[in-house]
C-alpha cells in the first residue's frame, strides 16, 4: 500500500512538471520556428521536456499496474 502512495505522488509531481515543461517547450519551439540565433538552450529545453513526458508515461503505467494488482481489475 505504501508503494502505491509513493507511485501516485510521483505521478502527480511528474504531471505538474510535464505541464510546466509543455509551456516551456512551446516557448522554445516558437523561438526555433522564428529562427532565433543560438538555439542550443531551446533544443535542450525540448529534449528535457520529452524526457519528462516519457518518465510521466512510465510512472503512470507502473501506477496503474500496481493499482490493478492490489484491487483487481478484471473487466
Amino acid at each position: 500500500m505504501k508503494t502505491l502512495k509513493i507511485l501516485v505522488t510521483t505521478t502527480r509531481i511528474l504531471a505538474i512538471l510535464c505541464l510546466i515543461a509543455g509551456l516551456l517547450s512551446h516557448l522554445a519551439l516558437t523561438d526555433i520556428a522564428h529562427g532565433e540565433p543560438n538555439l542550443g538552450g531551446e533544443w535542450a529545453t525540448v529534449q528535457v521536456s520529452a524526457f519528462l513526458v516519457l518518465l510521466f508515461i512510465l510512472s503512470t503505467i507502473m501506477t496503474l499496474r500496481r493499482f490493478e494488482r492490489l484491487y483487481g481489475g478484471n473487466p
